[in-house]
């Protein structure tokens, strides 16, 4: 974690310098420490010191003047729109990776000479950054093992986290690359197939999110968990939801465990399993097993069904009759259509060997 004794000293020890109002965000904007007000104030110290993050538009603008790449202290204008005075956004680099923002609101007093008196603070700050960042890779290393189904493995784990925690499953890309120390504060991650995460439960939304977007492939998010110690349970749900989203459209592309419903069960179902149910549907092609999970899922409502597949309902009907003649079940039989249903939807999960 930010030491955040010490940065708020920092931020403290630069607003009194230059008689300034200071705030420190990390790199995705997240408010870490702020100093006493100095003058006026506008609506986005406001929003970042109540609700903690800037928000998505005002982001947007700042980063237009490529404060992500500055290599110093980057000037910008009032905005009468978005309610912005005009300030100075100081990037925190250390190794040419910028890990964060010091924010001053200008009156107009900030000179270059001035700003020069408090570079070695400056510098300060994102050396603290930094070192916080190497200390989440070391946490990093070792937490697979908290996450793992092996008790002696999670024994063994030197990761302490509060509760309550919640464990994301992220499918990795070859073609992305996802910058993880990046990830909000409290945050852990680990590189794998597929990446591992462990966030605080208010934030699991957001770095699913954020990771899903970064590679652009699918995440599950398992249920929360009060006592970290059972985050490894959180973990294998994170990546059977996971397995939802990579198989089910109307999940993806973040599948979060406690709102799967009857996939939960799928999702435990090993491939032995999987593949007996897929059985009971293995007759029908592609388009007469489309035809009859839309069916299925929109509840034997034919009307609906036709208008979902651009079909005319005299053509869903006679794909009906021809999958229960295929399938030797009568649809209008509840036992019949819970078994089709459930192997349709099996069939989906072992894609190398259904349709």
């Amino acid at each position: 974690m930010h030491n955040t004794s010490d940065l708020q000293e920092i931020v403290d020890e630069i607003a009194a310098t230059l008689g300034a109002s200071a705030t420190l965000e990390d790199r995705s904007f997240r408010l870490l420490a702020y100093g006493a007000q100095h003058g006026d104030i506008d609506t986005v110290r406001q929003e970042s010191i109540l609700r903690r993050r800037a928000t998505g538009e005002v982001r947007d603008y700042f980063e237009r003047y490529g404060i992500a790449r500055a290599g110093g202290p980057v000037r910008i204008p009032a905005d009468a729109e978005l309610k912005v005075l005009a300030r100075v956004c100081w990037p925190l680099r250390h190794g040419e990776v910028t890990y964060g923002y010091l924010w001053l609101l200008d009156s107009g007093s900030l000179a270059d000479e001035a700003l020069g008196r408090v570079a070695p603070l400056v510098a300060r700050a994102a050396a603290a950054l930094a070192q916080e960042a190497r200390s989440r890779q070391d946490l990093g290393r070792g937490l697979l093992a908290l996450l793992s189904a092996d008790p002696e493995e999670r024994a063994a784990a030197s990761i302490e986290v509060p509760g309550p925690v919640v464990a994301v499953a992220v499918r990795e890309s070859s073609e992305r690359v996802a910058a993880l120390w990046t990830l909000p504060r409290g945050v852990l991650a680990r590189t794998g197939s597929p990446v591992a995460l462990l966030a605080p439960a208010h934030l699991a939304g957001e770095v699913a999110q954020t990771l899903q977007s970064a590679y652009g492939t699918a995440a599950g998010i398992g249920a929360p968990r009060n006592d970290p110690a059972e985050a490894w349970q959180s973990w294998r749900e994170a990546r059977q939801a996971l397995r939802i989203a990579e198989h089910f459209p109307r999940h993806a592309p973040i599948a979060r465990w406690q709102d799967l419903g009857v996939h939960r069960l799928l999702a435990r179902l090993g491939r032995s399993d999987l593949r007996e149910l897929a059985a009971e549907t293995a007759a029908l092609d592609a388009e007469l097993a489309q035809t009859l999970e839309v069916y299925l899922d929109l509840g034997g409502h034919a009307q609906k069904t036709a208008a979902e597949l651009g079909i005319h309902r005299q053509t869903l009907y006679y794909r009906l009759g021809k999958a229960e003649r295929l399938l030797h079940r009568d649809l209008s039989e509840g036992d019949d259509r819970l078994t089709v249903h459930l192997g349709l939807k099996a069939a989906r999960l072992l894609p190398q060997d259904g349709r």
